[in-house]
């Protein structure tokens, strides 16, 4: 395991919410939630674990000073995984743009508890594949009007958790699924750490 000591001179993390980050990629949600937190007492990101040992995420966390876990497919479903999680004892786990789809040990080690966020309005869009620019492709070859983010409860299945928040946004004719990507890009780093801070409090 790798560790890195966290230290904050402003706040005592024991007495916050502790998070635990998803990623698989990029890690722009990951890290914008990082930044949100790191003045806030509500809580704090303990830990960004990722399945992809090349992905920009484990930059963006390291340049946070935040612990990063990078674990193998195998590790994903043998405990492992789950045993790390365990050592940060964390109060929330969020999936941002987390590809895998979760263990049920990890599911019912931390019901209602973990939530992910979908680049659309569910149920439409959602299930196994359905991530990233295929879920815009599809949405511009549909000729949708509207699209938008939903934030969820994660449970066994792709994209049908308990639905938390939905927010939309109009789409035109011109738009391209580069472009809608742009406009749901807004809206998750608007909306996805507001979320999480309510859920928090509550």
């Amino acid at each position: 395991m790798t560790f890195y000591p966290f230290f904050c001179s402003t706040k005592i993390i024991y007495d916050m919410n502790k998070i635990v980050i998803f990623a698989s990629g990029s890690g722009t949600n990951a890290e914008n939630i990082i930044k949100y937190f790191a003045d806030k007492d509500s809580g704090t990101v303990v830990a960004v674990f990722t399945n992809n040992q090349n992905a920009k995420v484990i930059e963006r966390a390291k340049k946070h000073q935040v612990p990063t876990e990078i674990f193998s497919k195998d590790e994903f479903n043998d405990g492992k995984v789950l045993q790390k999680i365990n050592n940060f004892q964390p109060d929330w786990i969020i999936l941002a743009g987390f590809l895998l789809k979760l263990p049920k040990s990890i599911i019912e080690a931390y019901p209602n508890k973990i939530i992910n966020i979908h680049p659309a309005l569910l149920p439409k869009y959602g299930g196994k594949g359905m991530y990233g620019m295929n879920v815009h492709i599809a949405v511009v070859e549909n000729k949708e009007k509207e699209t938008g983010i939903t934030i969820h409860y994660v449970n066994e299945n792709y994209d049908e958790g308990n639905v938390i928040f939905q927010k939309e946004v109009l789409l035109t004719a011109a738009d391209s699924p580069e472009r809608v990507a742009e406009k749901i890009h807004e809206l998750e780093q608007r909306y996805f750490p507001e979320v999480i801070e309510r859920l928090l409090e509550n």
